[in-house]
């Protein structure tokens, strides 16, 4: 994959209301820091919690770092994404196998896991933080920083 020629990012995690949303809000600033222009959004592999706010404890470590939510509402990924994204990022295995089995044949290469392009940590998942107190949603943070700062290093 060329990366240079990104142009639109999808962060995906199941119900799009912790993992994905805070991928959104950390990457938006990012790459805005750093002139990049690119669109993104996020979404959940289920619907569940479609049109509501992010969760309000991601948004609140969220927000102690800088970070803004606004705008940011829950939807489940349709099949128009995967046309519409040049890339499309699983916060875990899970998701991912999720997204291939929609996926068109075609596109599945523009689907694969976030933390691919963490550079400090080892984990390859980044872990679901809803049933868990404030240090996981930090954690979660942690992960989606530096892995947001890898991808953007190869934009």
């Amino acid at each position: 994959m060329n990366y240079k020629e990104i142009k639109s990012i999808l962060f995906v995690c199941m119900g799009n209301i912790c993992r994905s949303p805070s991928a959104e809000a950390v990457f938006r600033k990012k790459a805005e820091l750093q002139g990049v222009t690119l669109k993104i959004d996020s979404a959940g592999t289920v619907g569940a919690h479609a049109r509501e706010k992010p969760d309000h404890r991601a948004q609140k470590v969220g927000v102690e770092r800088g970070y803004s939510f606004d705008g940011i509402k829950a939807r489940k990924v349709t099949a128009q994404d995967f046309e519409n994204f040049d890339l499309i990022l699983a916060m875990d295995k899970t998701n991912l196998e999720d997204l291939l089995k929609i996926a068109p044949v075609h596109l599945h290469h523009k689907v694969m896991l976030f933390l691919e392009f963490a550079e400090n940590f080892e984990e390859t998942e980044v872990p679901d933080p809803y049933y868990g107190g404030a240090n996981g949603f930090r954690y979660v943070l942690d992960l989606i920083e530096d892995a947001s700062d890898g991808l953007l290093a190869k934009l």
